[in-house]
């Protein structure tokens, strides 16, 4: 009797291990359908890169209210703090779209990708000078370091600096720190000398009381943009999916205008890290509905970039 119980209980316990691995390879299968699901349904959305700025609200507000979706269309942004990694995500197709600017599409061109700037953002760039490094004019940027990012609207503001300004190039020396928090921040610990950025990293660094030397809404410069992958946005489907995003961004636009950007507090802080008591500081901004860049802007960036 004794030996049938301990037959019995090994058997049970042959039979639970032997249910156990097929329950680990039936997960692993079903592991693996899941990601493979998800992974189509992520190639059938239309994707937008987006950056921890101010010209991305418009987008955030859409996405937090569900505007982006009617029943059948999905749209999703893909969020980074490096205008460059943007670029990455466009030019290797894991995105369709980025906000950008429009030095970079015009880079991205040269270098053989398609990709058409369709929307004209809100976004402006300053140019802070460090506090304590008493820096009070432009041609006192001589031996001096400048945060900006290459082949961007940085970097053709850095260049527009030294020519205004009678400098020798080889002599402002321009530090490429393309995760615009890590250069607002390289800024506040007194790492750098001046900087290039948008909102809403400019608020924080007028806060913290750099001087701003430049504005590029005194030059009646508009740089920024939302870019497309010509190729892609030719399908009938995308073309469906951008009629949708266009509809719920100028939605989004409408109620930014309306409301004030104090009034999406919660989604600067989460996408942003700007602090509400912050927004208050933020200068007015009208955010326009979804049109093209003016060509005069599109043909000072190619110029640049030829």
């Amino acid at each position: 009797m004794r030996k049938m119980t301990y037959f019995a209980v090994f058997m049970a316990a042959v039979a639970f291990m032997s249910a156990c691995g097929n329950s680990y390879q039936e997960t692993k299968r079903l592991s693996r359908l899941e990601r493979q699901r998800l992974a189509k349904e992520d190639s059938a959305a239309l994707k937008i890169a987006v950056m921890p700025t101010l010209d991305c609200l418009p987008l955030y507000v859409a996405r937090e209210y569900k505007w982006f979706c009617d029943g059948k269309t999905d749209i999703r942004l893909k969020y980074f703090t490096s205008q460059i990694d943007c670029d990455t995500a466009i030019l290797n197709g894991r995105v369709e779209g980025a906000v950008s600017d429009l030095v970079r599409v015009a880079r991205m061109n040269k270098s053989g990708a398609k990709v058409k700037p369709q929307i004209a953002t809100a976004a402006y760039w300053q140019l802070f000078t460090n506090r304590n490094s008493r820096i009070r004019q432009l041609n006192q940027l001589d031996d001096k370091m400048v945060a900006m990012t290459r082949y961007s609207v940085t970097d053709m503001l850095a260049d527009h600096v030294v020519d205004s300004a009678k400098l020798k190039s080889e002599r402002v020396f321009k530090v490429q720190i393309n995760d615009v928090n890590v250069r607002l921040q390289m800024m506040l610990n007194n790492e750098m000398d001046a900087m290039f950025v948008t909102e809403p990293q400019a608020t924080l660094a007028r806060l913290a009381k750099h001087k701003v030397l430049l504005d590029t809404r005194k030059m009646n410069w508009h740089m920024g943009v939302i870019a497309f992958r010509e190729k892609p946005m030719k399908d009938v489907d995308r073309k469906r999916q951008y009629d949708v995003f266009v509809k719920a961004y100028n939605q989004a636009c409408d109620s930014i205008n309306k409301n004030g950007i104090a009034r999406y507090a919660h989604l600067m802080e989460k996408y942003c890290r700007t602090r509400s008591a912050v927004l208050d500081s933020i200068p007015k901004t009208k955010f326009p509905h979804a049109v093209g860049p003016r060509e005069k802007d599109v043909l000072r960036a190619e110029k640049y970039i030829k």
